[in-house]
Formats: C-alpha cells, structure tokens, sequence
C-alpha cells in the first residue's frame, strides 16, 4: 500500500527517498485508492509549475505512471472508516488508512507527521 508521496518519489528517483520508495514499489503488491493517481499528477505539476522538475521530466513521470501495476480501489467500501478517521486525518489520508488496514498491510508514505498520527490501526512505513 502506498500513497502519491512514495509515487512521486519514485517516479522521479529523488535522492535517498527516491530509493526507499523505489524499493518499496518493488517489495510488494500495490494498492492506492482511485485518489493517488490524480494526487500524483496535481503534485508532477505543483513541482513543474515551480521550476523544481523540467515539463520533460513531469511529462516522464506522468507517463510512467501510467506503466505503474497500481490496483485502484473506490472509496465506497471505506467510507465509513475514513468518516470514522476524520478527527485525527484529512480525509485524503484516511482514505490510504483504511485501505491498509482492511488488507492487513503496511502504508508507505513520505509523510512523516502521517506515521505519528493518531487513530490509524494500520503500520505506517517511512524511511529510517
């Protein structure tokens, strides 16, 4: 299970972080709500937008990610352990949560104030 930070991250191979996610896309089965994909893409652009990466490599990525063996799930069966989050989460957030923790599996992200985070049932991985 990951969440756009670990896609963005490997798409662009950014640093030690790049390679973390990099090795976790490779460990294991992927799974992301419908979310993570235009999430990816909103950040591709942010980073474009900015000058932080060249329209040639967000074009790259964009394309990648489409190669990317991600399983897409809809919301409907995690809605109400997502509203459940709300307190604690952004609903963005909640919404990777649930999706871990309904398959028994770790949520890798970036996002370290996310691993810290009160409520989720679910392991959360960051680097280090």
């Amino acid at each position: 299970m990951v969440d756009a930070s670990v896609l963005v991250a490997t798409l662009l191979s950014s640093g030690a972080d790049g390679l973390w996610c990099e090795e976790v896309i490779g460990e294991s089965f992927l799974l992301a709500p419908h979310l993570a994909i235009i999430e990816t893409l909103d950040v591709l652009r942010r980073l474009e937008l900015r000058g932080e990466v060249t329209a040639l490599e967000a074009a790259s990525a964009q394309s990648e990610l489409r190669l990317l063996d991600v399983e897409l799930l809809s919301i409907e069966p995690f809605a109400d352990r997502i509203w459940q989050l709300r307190h604690n989460l952004t609903c963005y957030d909640a919404w990777y949560v649930a999706i871990a923790e309904a398959f028994e599996c770790p949520l890798a992200t970036l996002d370290r104030p996310l691993s810290t985070a009160v409520g989720p049932r679910c392991e959360i991985r960051t680097p280090g």
